[in-house]
């Protein structure tokens, strides 16, 4: 199953920039480029993998010396043509969580708020198995699939470059499930177990808080090493979920997650705010 990935998309966005802000015709740089208009278009509207030769190609016949920029895009043409292990799983994910994870592997930081779950992040595997069994809507692969691929993901929080976290939970997340300790026990121990690693970094929204950009809704902003510019914004629903790329609404975001822990409990304070919930539940 091809999936036009979120990098995908980006890429020929940027390439379709270049060539109109220069003012050259498609069959133009489709010849220039030694490939075929078709090819040309499939890359510019994200129907193909672009290789790295061809990029290449294309940012010389377009005059391209910003070395920065050329770096960028080059660096995500090498992702987009990684095969992943969630390609094992195309039959059970859909193209949104596809591009997550997709996106997961490449980032070097991952910053969320979640005001009804523990993050998927975070999750156990019996935690994940709830949430999963009452919120899917997909009819293909079993929960127990599901599962799988979300502790999986959970892989590039101790990789040997791990994604810098920082996630702002809702009070109301730590206190469901109350007449669950058999879940929620074990759930507690892995939040304070994932926030001492030097890499995450982990904030409760207490229940009183003041009114904050947060009571929007859930959001995971996910940035980039190559360039500020190519982090996107997550936002996921009930039937489905959309991407926010364009840079200046990304900004938005950023300034809003800024607000949003600056409301919220110190990390000292939230690890206090757990530990007192997991002392609770026998």
């Amino acid at each position: 199953m091809a999936v036009s990935t979120v990098r995908r998309r980006r890429l020929g966005e940027e390439l379709r920039r270049l060539r109109e802000q220069r003012k050259i015709a498609a069959d133009t740089a489709a010849e220039a480029a030694g490939m075929s208009l078709a090819k040309l278009n499939r890359i510019e509207n994200a129907r193909t993998a672009a290789k790295i030769e061809d990029v290449h190609k294309l940012l010389n016949h377009y005059g391209c010396d910003d070395e920065e920029f050329r770096a960028g895009l080059i660096a995500i043409t090498k992702d987009g043509s990684k095969r992943g292990w969630w390609l094992s799983y195309r039959d059970v994910i859909d193209a949104y969580a596809t591009d997550l994870i997709t996106l997961e592997t490449e980032a070097s930081a991952f910053k969320t708020y979640e005001p009804a779950f523990i993050p998927g992040l975070f999750q156990t595997a019996e935690y994940a198995r709830l949430v999963i069994d009452r919120l899917r809507t997909m009819k293909g692969g079993t929960v127990d699939d599901l599962v799988q691929v979300r502790m999986a993901r959970q892989s590039i929080l101790t990789r040997p470059n791990p994604v810098e976290v920082w996630a702002v939970i809702h009070e109301a997340a730590i206190h469901a499930n109350a007449n669950r300790p058999d879940i929620m026990g074990p759930q507690l121990d892995k939040l304070l177990t994932l926030s001492r690693l030097a890499n995450v970094n982990l904030q409760i929204m207490p229940a009183g808080a003041a009114i904050h950009p947060g009571m929007s809704g859930a959001f995971t902003l996910l940035g980039f090493p190559q360039r500020k510019d190519l982090d996107v914004v997550f936002i996921e629903g009930l039937l489905n979920a959309f991407w926010v790329e364009d840079p200046a609404d990304v900004e938005l975001y950023r300034a809003r997650f800024q607000e949003i822990t600056a409301e919220a409990l110190p990390v000292d304070s939230s690890l206090a705010f757990i530990t007192a919930q997991r002392e609770q539940i026998q």
